[in-house]
């Protein structure tokens, strides 16, 4: 009898000293990387306030003075100059950082300074370019070097590098949950690095209120029209919506990568390509005679979601942002994308029974997802830049682009690794 009671003290204070040094444990864990997601918030956020502002300058400066447009060209010759003397490839881009966290390469710290400065250039002189890209490659250049320097391990690096990315787009942005959502999905689609989340999220909640603080900004829209009964026609009306974002997005795709292609082909000297690149959009510019293509287009989109926009607009966007980005420029695609989907909405959604500026926010967002491969980040994209109003119909139309948007991705090294449509391991990179 009391051998069995000693048997049972005994493994009783044994469990307890197991539980009890796991729980020191996660702790340790969990306090190591409230750290580090606290220092990479602060520093990339105060990192992103500054090309926040240094963006919003370059705009007003860009408006202000209309001759800057003709130093675009030139503008290209600089960029692909200081590439070549930093040793970096000028096309890589957000690339480099998606397979710094698949496979651990390191990102060299040169990458940080040089998309800022590079990306203030090409917005200055009137390159179609976005800010998240860049945004997301600084905070992961950043970040990876933090990481290099507290010795990390590998899988470690592979997570901190993450709350870069998310750190990087909340700051510029200001949706904190599309920001860590976005950072863990769009590195290998069907598997989620779930450990990455807490330290995800607190990078970027952090970095967004101190970009906040130092003057940045959160980008919200109002949308009306949205409907507040569903009904069968309706549910008709989104689907077919839906199957029309997903031919978009493998058509931005396909135009992103192809013009890129088709000048380094018959211009295989990159500065000439980029010059030469630099002219059509200076040339495409004149001829439209508006600067509403020229940067990256946020009024725009303000009044595409207001529900006004040309039958045109989406694709003059594509074909000037498809030739600033292929031959090199910098800055990134997911704000010219954001344009390419509002634009869409707008000027076509009447004719799927949709009010303009309802179908403008489905664009936005199911263009985004398409494009992406990132239904998660783009249902909480949709809560964050809409509030959340009839968030079950954006999640419908999103996920039907995601569905059939097929295997095209604005990001060449990003991998998809189960099927769109069966549950199937296929590991296979986009097209």
């Amino acid at each position: 009898m009391e051998s069995g009671v000693h048997e049972m003290v005994g493994a009783a204070l044994r469990m307890l000293h197991g539980l009890g040094y796991r729980v020191r444990r996660s702790g340790g864990v969990f306090l190591r990387w409230c750290v580090f997601a606290v220092v990479i918030g602060l520093v990339v956020g105060a990192v992103g306030a500054a090309f926040h502002l240094a963006l919003e300058w370059a705009g007003e400066m860009r408006a202000a003075y209309f001759w800057l447009l003709y130093l675009l060209p030139f503008a290209g010759v600089f960029i692909a100059f200081w590439y070549k003397q930093a040793d970096m490839p000028l096309e890589r881009g957000t690339n480099f950082i998606l397979t710094s966290v698949r496979e651990n390469h390191p990102v060299r710290l040169r990458l940080a300074p040089s998309i800022f400065v590079t990306s203030i250039l090409t917005h200055l002189c009137g390159g179609s370019a976005g800010r998240e890209g860049a945004a997301i490659q600084l905070g992961g250049a950043i970040s990876g070097n933090i990481g290099h320097w507290m010795r990390l391990d590998d899988k470690d690096s592979r997570t901190i590098t993450m709350c870069g990315m998310a750190a990087g787009f909340a700051a510029l942005f200001g949706t904190p949950l599309a920001a860590s959502v976005f950072a863990m999905e769009v590195i290998s689609v069907g598997v989620m690095y779930y450990a990455a989340l807490f330290p995800c999220v607190l990078a970027s909640v952090i970095a967004h209120y101190v970009a906040l603080a130092l003057g940045g900004g959160t980008t919200a829209f109002t949308l009306s029209g949205v409907p507040q009964e569903v009904e069968p026609l309706l549910l008709v009306q989104l689907v077919l919506f839906g199957v029309v974002c997903a031919v978009l997005s493998a058509v931005v795709c396909i135009v992103f990568h192809r013009i890129g292609h088709l000048f380094k082909k018959y211009i295989p000297n990159q500065y000439l390509c980029i010059a030469v690149g630099g002219l059509v959009v200076v040339l495409v510019s004149l001829l439209l005679g508006t600067r509403d293509y020229n940067g990256a287009g946020m009024e725009v989109i303000e009044r595409a979601v207001a529900g006004e926009a040309g039958y045109a607009a989406f694709f003059i966007k594509l074909v000037l942002t498809a030739v600033t980005i292929g031959v090199g420029y910098k800055g990134g695609e997911i704000v010219p994308v954001l344009f390419i989907g509002a634009t869409f909405g707008a000027a076509y959604g009447g004719f799927f029974g949709l009010a303009p500026s309802f179908a403008a926010g489905l664009g936005m967002t199911a263009v985004f997802c398409g494009v992406t491969n990132s239904p998660l980040t783009s249902i909480l994209l949709a809560f964050e830049l809409f509030g959340g109003q009839s968030l079950a119909l954006f999640a419908l139309v999103i996920s039907i682009s995601y569905m059939l948007s097929g295997y095209y991705g604005l990001y060449s090294e990003q991998k998809i690794l189960y099927s769109k449509m069966r549950p199937q391991f296929i590991d296979r990179k986009t097209k």
